[in-house]
């Protein structure tokens, strides 16, 4: 027999993988960011970042920190709400809205890609590609555990 706790949460994971999927994917994201601060100029634009942002983190600005730091932010918050649409943790404010817009933003980023490919092929890296593809998976897994909960964060 599986303790209550756990039969809680497990019914709750099957009930929002897209959102757990989503969450855990921002999560990782907000924490490649703390680690690109940490890793410095050459993660800078190993990651895309470009070569103007590297050379200031070079010359110790603080300027690719802090906004490397913001992002970090943003993609953080990003996952709590995930988390809080599919129910692990409190309910956030303005839970619908910022789940339709977070969906939007991530899928917006991610389909960028495709007029990039029509404009310069050679121009488009594997790192764009990637990053565009896994953007466009995130914002679909919001989008469709925002259907899923629909209703029922209606009525909150």
């Amino acid at each position: 027999m599986k303790p209550v706790l756990y039969s809680l949460l497990e019914k709750e994971i099957n009930m929002n993988k897209a959102f757990i999927f989503g969450g855990v994917s921002s999560i990782l994201a907000a924490l490649l960011h703390i680690a690109t601060i940490i890793g410095g100029p050459d993660w800078y634009r190993f990651l895309g970042a470009g070569e103007k942002f590297a050379k200031l983190a070079e010359e110790g600005s603080w300027i690719p920190g802090l906004v490397t730091f913001g992002v970090f932010a943003v993609l953080f918050t990003w996952g709590l709400y995930a988390f809080s649409g599919a129910g692990l943790i409190r309910r956030l404010p303005f839970l619908k809205l910022a789940l339709i817009v977070i969906a939007a933003i991530y899928s917006a980023r991610g389909l960028m890609l495709f007029p990039a490919l029509f404009v310069d092929l050679d121009k488009v890296s594997n790192l764009t590609i990637w990053s565009s593809l896994i953007s466009l998976s995130i914002g679909v897994s919001y989008a469709v555990g925002t259907k899923q909960v629909w209703s029922n964060i209606s009525r909150k």
